[in-house]
């Protein structure tokens, strides 16, 4: 259905690309709002289903990671949220933005774009640039666990367009990996498809049945990394990459540590 006229995207030819996640998403299309992720949690609350999924052609105040903005316009990103539900309590999701993000570099692979890493615990790559970022949110209902997954990804670098404040990341673009930029139904039906696929394993295994999926596209794999906290230096150390629990593993002078706060920044040595 559509709320709005959206000049981009028509969930009834979206739901025509749908494989096997055909008739698991109640795909709802806007031309504006503030950020899919508040707009979604707030019809979870008033009652959504699992599988409700809002795209946006324009996010007047998107959120990026540690509170940062994320702005979007039709022609140059793709920004979109999906809530889904798990069995078991909020512990469970521990790990989901990681198994979210092999999720995306699934369906960009699938839409030609080679190249595509990730980097813990949220962050889509190209090269030492960031294509796009993943941002989780989650909530429970007694033993019923709800998660607003939101992914925004850069179609195209117009002036003013990504995540601002994202110091020493600078942005890539989809039209600069691929030959030519999909259609925006297939790259979200290719989305939507690959999530679907991860939330369904993630159900069954948790993070630790795509953790190996994971650490094969993991950016940043045994390089020199340091952790900040508010822009300064917590931790120094080799990226072991990621536990079965989706914790940041660092090799430091006292060994292998846990890192399972996302109020970190993970930047190369």
């Amino acid at each position: 259905m559509s709320e709005s006229s959206s000049l981009l995207i028509d969930p009834r030819r979206l739901h025509g690309l749908l494989t096997e996640a055909g008739g698991r998403f109640d795909v709802v299309a806007v031309t504006e709002c503030a950020s899919t992720n508040t707009e979604l949690m707030r019809r979870a609350a008033a009652g959504a289903p699992s599988g409700t999924a809002l795209v946006a052609d324009r996010q007047t105040a998107g959120r990026g990671s540690r509170g940062r903005s994320w702005t979007s316009s039709p022609d140059a990103s793709l920004t979109f949220s999906v809530l889904w539900t798990f069995s078991g309590g909020l512990a469970r999701l521990s790990g989901l933005s990681l198994a979210a993000g092999v999720a995306v570099a699934r369906a960009l692979a699938r839409c030609g774009a080679a190249g595509v890493t990730l980097k813990w615990p949220n962050d889509v790559l190209h090269g030492e640039a960031k294509l796009g970022g993943i941002l989780v949110e989650l909530g429970a209902d007694g033993e019923t666990a709800r998660a607003v997954v939101g992914v925004g990804l850069n179609l195209r670098l117009p002036r003013g367009v990504g995540e601002t404040g994202a110091a020493g990341l600078p942005p890539a673009a989809l039209d600069g990996i691929v030959a030519a930029l999909p259609d925006r139904h297939v790259l979200l039906a290719a989305l939507l498809d690959e999530l679907a696929r991860a939330f369904d394993r993630f159900e069954r295994e948790g993070f630790a049945g795509l953790r190996d999926a994971w650490q094969a596209l993991h950016a940043w794999q045994d390089r020199p990394v340091r952790l900040l906290r508010d822009g300064r230096v917590e931790k120094e150390g080799v990226c072991a990459g990621a536990d079965a629990d989706g914790a940041l593993l660092l090799r430091t002078a006292g060994g292998l540590e846990r890192c399972l706060s996302g109020d970190v920044s993970l930047r190369p040595r």
